[in-house]
C-alpha cells in the first residue's frame, strides 16, 4: 500500500522540491498552501505523516499543528521551520510535533525522519542493520564484514552472495534462489558462474577458521550456518 503524506508549505520552490522527492520515493503526495487548506486536509486523518511548514499564510503552522491535535488526529508531524533556537524546537516538540526540521535541510534526512515517524507510528521494528552467523558479522550500513575481529575485504557481488547466504543463515539456498536473488537471473545461464564466486567467498570467510560456515549441500545447494 502506498504511503500518503500531507505536505503543507507556503514556498512554491520549496514545496515543489519536496514533493518531487517524495513522489520518486514511491509516496504519495498532498500539498496545500497555506494552513487553513492544511488542516482541511490533514482532518482527513488518512495521512500516513504530516510535513508542516511553521510560517505559514492565513494560519501558521503551530495553530494548525494545535488544531489536528485538538481534533485527537495522531498523525505523525514534522515541523519544518527557519527557527532553529532551541526554545522554537522546544515549543514546536511541546506543542505536538512528532519532529522538527530546520531549514535548510537535506532532503535525504527529511526523508529518513519521515520514514521513522511513520515506522513508530505503526509500531514496526526498525530496519535490520547488522547480520551474524557465529561470529562472521556483516555491516549493511558501513558495508563492512569482520569474521572473529579482522576485516574481510569483497567485491560487491561477494557481498551481495554473503548478504543473501546470511538472511537465509541455517537454510539450504539453491542456484535458482542464488540466481535471482543476487544476479537477477530468471533463468539459468549455464555458466559456473555461482561456482566461482561461492569458492571466492568461501576462501574469504572460512580459510584459517577452525569452523567452516559456508557448506556445499550435495544436489541441493549452499548453507550458511554453525550446524554440522
Amino acid at each position: 500500500m502506498t504511503l500518503k503524506i500531507l505536505l503543507v508549505e507556503d514556498d512554491k520552490t520549496v514545496a515543489d522540491f519536496i514533493a518531487k522527492g517524495l513522489a520518486e520515493a514511491g509516496l504519495q503526495v498532498d500539498h496545500a498552501a497555506n494552513g487553513r487548506d492544511g488542516l482541511y486536509l490533514a482532518t482527513d486523518g488518512s495521512y500516513d505523516a504530516i510535513v508542516l511548514d511553521r510560517m505559514l499564510p492565513g494560519m501558521d503552522g503551530m495553530a494548525v499543528l494545535g488544531a489536528i491535535r485538538a481534533a485527537k488526529i495522531e498523525t505523525p508531524v514534522i515541523i519544518l521551520s527557519a527557527l532553529g533556537a532551541v526554545d522554537a524546537r522546544v515549543e514546536g516538540l511541546d506543542a505536538g510535533a512528532d519532529d522538527y526540521l530546520t531549514k535548510p535541510f537535506g532532503f535525504a534526512e527529511l526523508l529518513a525522519r519521515i520514514r521513522l515517524l511513520i515506522r513508530r507510528g505503526k509500531n514496526e521494528p526498525a530496519p535490520q542493520t547488522k547480520l551474524v552467523c557465529g561470529d562472521l558479522e556483516m555491516d549493511l550500513l558501513s558495508r563492512r564484514v569482520r569474521r572473529a575481529g579482522p576485516a574481510v575485504e569483497l567485491q560487491p557481488r561477494e557481498f551481495r552472495l554473503l548478504e543473501f547466504l546470511m538472511r537465509h543463515k541455517d537454510q539450504v539456498v539453491t542456484r535458482t534462489m542464488l540466481l535471482e536473488g543476487v544476479w537477477e537471473y530468471h533463468f539459468d545461464p549455464g555458466t559456473n558462474v555461482i561456482d566461482v564466486h561461492v569458492s571466492r567467498l568461501r576462501k574469504k570467510i572460512d580459510d584459517g577458521f577452525g569452523v567452516p560456515l559456508l557448506k556445499t549441500v550435495r544436489g541441493a545447494g549452499y548453507m550458511l550456518g554453525t550446524a554440522d
